[in-house]
């Protein structure tokens, strides 16, 4: 009984636990102001706190800390209480003497019964470990529920990130458009240029605002995709905060066998699957136990009552007459008519209290059911639970392909991001240098300002190749660092 309450009280700190960890995370989401940025972490611990997936599968935790809780309790006895009342006339069985009379009855019947299993091999411990492996495979579900949550809102921050550095950079090609047909106006003024220079800079700056807009559009919409993820409103206000990433310092020192080893070990979805192996396992071995004899202690208690009996004769210590009869039972009200003196009288002082106390039966035995046939339904049970073994291990070994599958290609991503981001490095350092010398000739005059164009949109394209490898790299990084069990964080 100890260790039973025991167990009772673990299973609901684990629940209250789970829930407790939503509760704090909605605080601390709940807690950002208003209108201040969200960083990456304040992001996901709102969409922890708020997301439905998330908890659906926390109550599917839940649900498998009471099935846990039920195949426990089943090792205690069952009791059970039942009551009854009923009124009857006409010839009938006293429920009480067990002798017929014709007259009305008022009966009643309080029973209770007991039963304590003593053997069923060990089908009761074998569910509770099939129960015991199910809840901590629902706890691991939880968990990849959590981090399928924390990876795509991860990716839709960094996309919210690059397209706000894409505006930054649209902004700064337009304002630089802007200046050089200041400049250029004021020489065609003058006569220094020739018309056409200022239209073409005219255009360009046209062309720099359409850009600009677009890339504001992109941002919008990349910020309205992370309120849907975060489910919150679309006319709320949201902003991120730009973290300071330094993608150098992000070097990849792992082969991918060794990141899929970590990945193994550390992944949920993993020991959600070797669990549910172990649940299966025990399911069968309990699902055999029906097949063999089970042998429980039974105990019971019964009492009643009946209204023909309240009535008792009392004799008076006279003389009787003889063997005359004393007299009669009228059959329309049940009661005795007495022609003679009866030498005594009938009294009404066996109530229902004494009744029940007399009346009391009780038994106490032991019982063996032995399965001969029951339709086959045990055996039944006993090849579905093999089946769903089977399937179970299929389900693992599919879940480990898949996991080697992701971490191999999240590999090779990350490697090909990081080339891309140091060649985009490269190309950003010459492009801004002819960008730069292109400024000095056109301003001496020395080059058009189609060429000028040319350099400032080659500028401005490398440098947006250069955000994307850059965002890119960093998170097919953080994607690997997660397959080893480190923080999403930055």
């Amino acid at each position: 009984m100890k260790r039973t309450v025991l167990a009772f009280l673990i299973l609901m700190a684990g629940s209250a636990t789970t829930w407790a960890q939503i509760d704090t995370l909605k605080q601390e989401a709940q807690a950002v102001p208003a209108g201040a940025k969200w960083s990456l972490k304040q992001c996901i611990d709102y969409a922890l706190s708020n997301n439905l997936a998330v908890q659906r599968s926390a109550y599917n935790v839940e649900s498998s800390e009471v099935d846990l809780r039920q195949s426990k309790y089943s090792r205690l006895p069952t009791l059970n209480g039942s009551a009854s009342y009923g009124y009857s006339w006409g010839r009938g069985l006293d429920p009480v003497s067990n002798q017929f009379v014709s007259q009305e009855i008022k009966s009643s019947n309080l029973s209770t019964n007991s039963s304590l299993l003593l053997f069923n091999s060990f089908r009761v411990n074998n569910q509770i470990k099939q129960y015991q492996n199910a809840y901590a495979g629902s706890a691991e579900d939880l968990a990849k529920a959590k981090n399928d949550l924390i990876l795509n809102v991860a990716n839709i921050f960094i996309n919210v990130v690059f397209n706000k550095e894409l505006v930054n950079n649209a902004r700064f090609q337009l304002e630089s458009s802007q200046h050089q047909l200041e400049r250029t106006t004021k020489q065609v003024a003058a006569g220094a240029l020739p018309k056409s220079e200022q239209l073409n800079l005219d255009a360009q700056v046209a062309t720099n605002e359409v850009t600009l807009i677009q890339q504001e559009n992109a941002l919008a919409l990349s910020i309205l995709r992370l309120k849907q993820a975060l489910r919150i409103p679309a006319t709320q206000d949201l902003d991120v905060e730009i973290p300071n990433l330094t993608p150098e310092e992000l070097v990849i020192d792992q082969s991918r066998d060794e990141i899929y080893s970590v990945a193994r070990q550390t992944m949920p979805e993993v020991r959600a699957a070797e669990f549910k192996i172990q649940s299966s396992q025990y399911a069968v071995r309990a699902a055999r136990g029906n097949l063999y004899p089970r042998l429980s202690l039974n105990g019971g208690m019964n009492t009643n009552y009946s209204s023909t009996q309240e009535a008792q004769f009392y004799p008076d210590n006279t003389f009787r007459y003889g063997t005359n009869p004393v007299g009669y039972v009228n059959k329309d009200t049940g009661m005795p008519v007495y022609t003679v003196s009866p030498n005594g009288e009938y009294r009404k002082t066996y109530g229902v209290g004494n009744q029940f106390q007399d009346n009391i039966y009780k038994t106490l035995g032991l019982q063996l059911t032995i399965p001969i046939l029951n339709g086959f339904t045990s055996r039944a049970a006993v090849q579905r639970s093999i089946v769903q073994n089977q399937q179970a291990k299929i389900n693992a070994q599919e879940i480990e392909q898949t996991l080697r599958q992701n971490v191999e290609t999240a590999y090779n991503d990350a490697i090909s991001s990081s080339k891309t981001y140091n060649s985009s490095l490269r190309q950003v350092a010459a492009r801004t240098e002819a960008f730069r010398m292109m400024e000095q000739r056109y301003s001496a005059g020395a080059a058009t300002s189609f060429e000028y164009q040319i350099a400032q949109n080659n500028l401005f394209q490398a440098q947006t190749d250069l955000s994307r490898a850059k965002y890119d790299f960093i998170f097919k990084k953080k994607v690997l660092d997660f397959y080893q069990g480190k923080p999403l964080e930055y």
